[in-house]
């Protein structure tokens, strides 16, 4: 089955959303991801909220070329997590037509989180944007279980789960456990490879994430299978940020080369 492709923002890090724009289309996706606040203090994104010239450019790339984005990033949810903080990135994420937010969870109350990611669902909901939970085994929603867990508790219609074939190979969580997610829940899926078993601390989890992973088909995760768990027609994240390869071989050639494994895959 065919799915709707996307580059995610860690294809390319440095290139800046108007570029993400251009390499979608450059290599046949359809949209782009844009990493609109950071991962880690002081990390690299692209705050369009103050940018004014640089969100212009990014509206115009669209509109040249038909690219458009599908998800934002990285918004955390800490013990301190306020959603009235986050007005002018839903607004920016309504003007750029965005489906999606991808989200963290670094709070160690459960109930504090669930209830913190239910406010950000509701002020997410007037803008048009899904809220989608991300479990990362290094973080305090560290597999499928306690994604479910959160989404469940919050129960809000565009309250979603964002399954990373990476860390779903990482955390534990096995193929019946995607397939009984509910499937109002999912909204898209991302897509990479790994070697298994993979690396035995956080840093290494981490390091790899970031910026090593494989190309779909070369690593030795159950795509395949994980993907048949999911739905068929689920839009589909590329994810396979390579700090070594991507840089030698240029992005757009590493971005062809994952666009091309991952079709390999999935079609």
């Amino acid at each position: 089955m065919k799915h709707l492709y996307s580059l995610a923002q860690l294809m390319a890090l440095p290139y800046s959303p108007p570029e993400m724009v251009q390499l979608a289309a450059d290599t046949g996706c359809v949209a782009a991801g844009v990493r609109l606040l950071p991962t880690t203090p002081g990390g690299l994104h692209y705050p369009l909220m103050t940018d004014a010239p640089m969100l212009r450019e990014t509206l115009a790339r669209m509109n040249g070329t038909g690219v458009r984005i599908l998800d934002l990033e990285v918004l955390r949810i800490n013990a301190r997590f306020d959603a009235r903080a986050y007005s002018a990135f839903l607004e920016v994420g309504a003007e750029l037509g965005a489906r999606h937010i991808l989200v963290a969870g670094d709070d160690t109350d459960e109930a504090r989180l669930t209830a913190s990611f239910a406010a950000l669902c509701d002020a997410a909901q007037p803008f048009g944007l899904t809220a989608d939970l991300e479990f990362m085994p290094w973080t305090q929603v560290p597999d499928v279980q306690a994604a479910a867990r959160v989404v469940g508790g919050a129960a809000r219609p565009n309250g979603g789960i964002l399954v990373d074939a990476l860390h779903f190979a990482r955390c534990g969580s096995t193929l019946d456990d995607v397939a009984a997610l509910r499937r109002e829940w999912l909204h898209y899926g991302q897509i990479c490879d790994g070697p298994i078993p993979g690396p035995d601390t956080v840093e290494g989890l981490v390091h790899a994430a970031r910026c090593e992973r494989l190309l779909p088909g070369e690593g030795a995760i159950d795509l395949a299978g994980l993907f048949a768990r999911l739905p068929g027609d689920l839009p589909i994240s590329i994810e396979v940020p390579s700090d070594t390869r991507a840089s030698a071989m240029g992005y757009l050639a590493w971005a062809k080369k994952a666009i091309e494994t991952a079709r390999a895959v999935l079609e």
